[in-house]
């Protein structure tokens, strides 16, 4: 048993510390992404022609709850994958394998957001939409350093002037309380703007949808946004006080982003393919609808032993 696993299961209060989720949260996930991991397996054996029998060839040195936990590991902290084979026990390109083997089977148990959650049956997603048209979203985006594009290209597609540097933007939209995340885009180039994003995506919605947002979306008319200072001159004392009131609203985002960038990986230069971005931002956004509360993962319950 790596280190790190056996110091979750003897100090099972810091598990939310070293990988972003509560202990039972991770025990939730663990057993589903086993069944996932068997059933693919399964899959994948069904398909195979033999010419010796099942069940030969090298065994992974990691158990399956450890290679989880390895990948969980690299998402919360952001370690350099040599490091995250030192601390497990393996080879640096074991530990990569690991993480890119985990990393989609994650992906396709944590749903990112609401929308998602429910986009694969129709009348219940129309439902979900109908619903949300009684409450005002809240919209907001940020932006996160990426590696230098090696193509001109690519470069000046993805260089921010805001941040002088080569960026990926993403959207987040959630309930007016913070309680879930209903939308999320991910991976788009640094220098589009806020209100364009929000305008190439607005069709995931009802029309009739209210949102409120920051003055990046000033001039979209379903979104609400704060007083815009005038040109030489000041806001008014009422004006200042609506901003104000405005800003505690609309904060809940800027709680949930901050729950997201908990996660190194989102925070920090983003290193790995730029092609996995939007699937590692996307897991990223499951992983924090499982630890808050909005994704309930279904438990298997066993039965009691007779007698």
């Amino acid at each position: 048993m790596s280190d790190i696993l056996n110091h979750i299961e003897e100090n099972p209060k810091e598990t939310q510390r070293l990988i972003g989720l509560g202990y039972e949260q991770l025990q939730q996930l663990i057993q589903n992404a086993e069944r996932l991991h068997d059933e693919k397996q399964a899959d994948l054996e069904s398909k195979k022609i033999r010419i010796i029998s099942g069940g030969g060839g090298r065994k992974p040195k990691l158990s399956i709850k450890e290679q989880i936990i390895l990948t969980l590991v690299y998402l919360r902290h952001l370690s350099t994958f040599q490091l995250l084979g030192i601390q497990f026990g393996v080879s640096e390109s074991t530990a990569n394998d690991t993480f890119n083997y985990w990393l989609p089977i994650l992906r396709e148990l944590l749903p990112s957001s609401l929308i998602e959650q429910v986009k694969k049956n129709e009348s219940d997603l129309m439902v979900v939409k109908e619903i949300l048209t009684e409450y005002e979203l809240i919209v907001d985006s940020y932006e996160q350093v990426r590696e230098r594009p090696g193509d001109n290209e690519e470069q000046e597609k993805y260089f921010s002037g805001k941040k002088s540097n080569h960026t990926f933007k993403s959207q987040i939209i959630i309930m007016p309380d913070g309680r879930d995340i209903v939308d999320v885009v991910a991976g788009e180039p640094g220098p589009k703007s806020d209100i364009t994003m929000f305008r190439e995506n607005r069709d995931n919605f009802d029309p009739k949808q209210s949102f409120k947002g920051d003055l990046g979306y000033l001039g979209e008319d379903l979104i609400d946004t704060p007083i815009k200072k005038p040109r030489n001159k000041e806001l008014t004392t009422k004006q200042k006080k609506s901003n104000k009131e405005f800003s505690s609203k609309r904060v809940f985002v800027e709680h949930r982003i901050r729950s997201v960038k908990i996660f190194r990986v989102v925070q920090d230069r983003f290193r790995l393919n730029p092609k996995k971005y939007e699937q590692v931002i996307l897991t990223i956004c499951g992983l924090v609808r499982l630890r808050i509360g909005s994704l309930i993962l279904p438990v298997e319950i066993y039965p009691m032993p007779s007698g």
